[in-house]
């Protein structure tokens, strides 16, 4: 195996086989980590600037203190990583299906690894983000029923694009509504897309919501040197 490719770890799993691989990016002469399921890239260190958006923008929409945060979906750790550079965050809960990733974070294979596994404010939870979500006991193990002031959402590619069909029913208005009960009043939902914004899915959002948008976050592809379109929609409850 070259110094430019490394496959760090590959592990079955039910949705497909998931690889982590690092690789030199020679143009920038930077390393980058990747994580595929099957033949799809999940996450690239590469394109971080929506995901760092989506915590970003969300924890922009609340002005009180000791929030309680959760991000649905690990991934290289990057949004979890910038709601932790917020001091008005009190604790953080980042959910993931896939046991491996949680595992490479706290092996340190991953460069955030350290980082997140090293605040005290930061935990992890091995579980299925969607059924937790449809459920009334939410996501917190250790305190059932427990609400948050914001919960932020970067695992599908879009509300259109899935990883698994069964996910599906989360993106309708019923199952907006059923995550928004596991918000505080005044309470925000960021989810992340991998698409421009979509007028029918921020109408969507507004049925669930007291209030909906969506903020498209736009950057420079480092290696095709033009501009991309990601998205970062936002909702909140009603304020009490």
């Amino acid at each position: 195996m070259s110094l430019y490719f490394e496959e760090l770890d590959y592990r079955p799993t039910p949705i497909g086989a998931l690889s982590l691989r690092r690789r030199r990016e020679l143009t920038l002469g930077i390393d980058v980590f990747e994580i595929k399921l099957g033949d799809e890239f999940l996450m690239s260190s590469l394109f971080t600037a929506s995901e760092i958006a989506l915590a970003r923008l969300g924890l922009a929409e609340l002005t009180a203190d000791s929030l309680d945060v959760v991000v649905g979906g690990l991934g290289l750790g990057y949004t979890a990583q910038a709601v932790l550079e917020h001091d008005s965050v009190a604790s953080l809960l980042v959910v993931d299906a896939l046991e491996a990733v949680i595992d490479w974070h706290r092996e340190g294979r991953l460069p955030l690894g350290p980082e997140l596994t090293g605040d005290r404010r930061c935990r992890f939870v091995h579980g299925d983000f969607f059924a937790l979500a449809a459920g009334t006991a939410g996501f917190d193990p250790d305190r059932p029923g427990r609400r948050f002031d914001a919960i932020l959402v970067d695992i599908d590619h879009s509300p259109d694009f899935l990883l698994d069909p069964a996910n599906a029913g989360f993106y309708r208005p019923e199952g907006l509504r059923r995550l928004a009960c596991h918000l505080r009043p005044g309470g925000v939902f960021g989810l992340w897309s991998n698409d421009p914004p979509d007028p029918t899915f921020t109408s969507r959002l507004a049925e669930a919501f007291a209030t909906a948008r969506a903020a498209p976050v736009t950057f420079r592809h480092p290696v095709q040197d033009r501009d991309v379109t990601q998205t970062v929609y936002l909702a909140r409850t009603a304020a009490p």
